[in-house]
């Protein structure tokens, strides 16, 4: 099949989206970019001219580029502010839509998104590339295989400090809602257990350059008796932690590290006598689907494939509405100082 596509929002994270698809053959053929559209005529027209879309429709309403262009696909790379409207606005208009994330500003246009998707019979899917990275494929793979028991625990590091400018340092709970959605995907994914409660407690530290909720630190209650912590800051100068963020995996019979790079680390109990009983190294299992660790590029041949197939994305709304009730059932806990049940 092939689908013609318009792409709205044309800042600097568009440029990973036309990367992914320019550098994947399959996703070239498949996907022509017929409208770009953007508040902002000109940055829309800087990257038409950088990326070769001469006969790409330019814009700044979408309702008129989509009707003008008649397109299957609409890519959503806006802010999240402007997120319900223009995904509103291409799922009536007949579009599949692939959305950046968070899906929605709040879990009731969340829900009215996933409703919405449903009563026009869209695909409507979010992009969570941290799934599709290798290490995180390996660790799930990893607590399928058994090899430390039964999982307990998840428990991540994120310490960057990086100087963004532009909307995110006017955001309010800027690293809860920006950054830190993606290791609470990557932990609900890796456990791959339904979130039911947290306990959060946010900051934004003496030195940050945010406006609000630059850090914070966060447990969560899975089913089965799981546990994940989270422990993060967008200002956090000096000796960092990959994007990815650092994990350990806490299991009946052992654990595993990930620094998230290329460092895996596991091991099981020993049978020293004494105090501590020693360990035992473990292999860590390698990577099953190779096709599924390519960021960008496989959450949308993913999307591609499930209009294809009529099977539901790995990353469908209805599913990843259960990582942004993490999110916000984390902010309220943060506003309230209460343990916050997570419904969805």
């Amino acid at each position: 099949m092939k689908f013609d596509a318009v792409l709205c929002g044309c800042g600097a994270m568009a440029k990973g989206w036309l990367r992914a698809i320019g550098q994947t053959p399959d996703l070239a053929d498949k996907i022509t970019i017929v409208g770009l559209v953007d508040v902002n005529r000109s940055a829309a027209e800087a990257l038409a001219g950088e990326f070769g879309l001469g006969g790409a429709v330019i814009g700044t309403d979408l309702a008129e580029v989509l009707a003008e262009t008649k397109a299957d696909i609409l890519f959503d790379v806006t802010v999240p502010t402007a997120r319900f409207g223009v995904v509103s606005t291409a799922l009536r208009a007949g579009c599949h839509v692939l959305s950046e994330k968070p899906m929605a500003t709040s879990l009731a246009e969340g829900s009215a998104l996933i409703d919405l998707a449903a009563e026009t019979g869209r695909v409507h899917a979010i992009v969570q590339n941290r799934r599709f990275i290798a290490g995180v494929r390996r660790m799930r793979r990893f607590v399928e295989s058994g090899a430390i028991g039964d999982l307990t625990g998840i428990h991540c590091d994120f310490f960057l400090a990086p100087h963004f400018g532009g909307f995110r340092e006017e955001m309010d709970n800027v690293l809860l809602l920006d950054m830190a959605i993606h290791t609470f995907d990557a932990a609900r994914f890796v456990a791959d257990k339904k979130p039911l409660a947290v306990y959060c407690a946010e900051r934004n530290p003496r030195g940050s350059w945010y406006a609000h909720g630059a850090s914070a630190n966060a447990i969560f209650e899975f089913a089965d008796d799981v546990v994940f912590t989270y422990r993060g800051s967008w200002c956090a100068e000096g000796q960092r932690t990959s994007w990815e963020s650092q994990w350990r995996l806490v299991g009946s019979k052992g654990m595993l590290t990930w620094d998230g790079a290329d460092l895996f680390e596991a091991a099981v109990a020993g049978d020293e006598p004494g105090l501590l009983r020693g360990f035992a190294p473990v292999n860590v299992c390698g990577l099953q689907n190779e096709e599924e660790t390519h960021g960008h590029a496989s959450v949308i041949a993913s999307f591609i494939e499930a209009i294809e197939t009529g099977r539901d994305p790995e990353t469908a709304s209805s599913d990843n509405i259960r990582s942004l009730a993490m999110v916000f059932g984390a902010i309220e806990s943060a506003k309230t100082g209460r343990r916050i049940e997570i419904s969805a």
